[in-house]
């Protein structure tokens, strides 16, 4: 049996009570996910390009953010020849069409429109870390 190392997860959202809820929910899943937040996009970027970043295996990303908005993001990232195989994931309080096609042609890996009831949206992280912990192929690192 391959003992693999932990799902690393950036986790991109402004909203205080976004991002401890989710932190609760991945610290279900003890030693499989590490999670690292940023409340903006700015200092996202600042910290995946820090020489001491381990970069994360996905990134979970707000759009509707003050500054920089996830579109933006989504779209320095994809420029960046580093960061951009990082697959990104739209979570966002958005299911608007135009939110979802825009997402796309910057190329997300998916887009997932955040569950307001708190038992859905727990089950919503775990179907996110189930897919990612398999979801990885055999010549990512570790």
């Amino acid at each position: 049996m391959t003992i693999r190392r932990p799902l690393r997860v950036l986790l991109v959202d402004d909203g205080a009570a976004d991002r401890e809820l989710a932190r609760e929910v991945f610290d279900t899943h003890d030693e499989q996910v590490i999670v690292d937040t940023c409340a903006t996009g700015a200092r996202a970027l600042e910290f995946l390009h820090k020489p001491d970043t381990t970069l994360p295996d996905v990134i979970l990303l707000d759009l509707n953010m003050p500054g920089m908005s996830g579109f933006d993001v989504l779209a320095a990232l994809k420029a960046d020849t580093r960061l951009g195989v990082i697959p990104v994931v739209i979570l966002s309080s958005s299911s608007h069409a135009g939110d979802v096609e825009q997402a796309y042609s910057l190329h997300a890996s998916s887009f997932m429109t955040k569950q307001i009831d708190f038992g859905h949206f727990v089950q919503q992280i775990d179907a996110f870390v189930s897919f990612w912990l398999e979801a990885r192929t055999a010549h990512w690192p570790g």
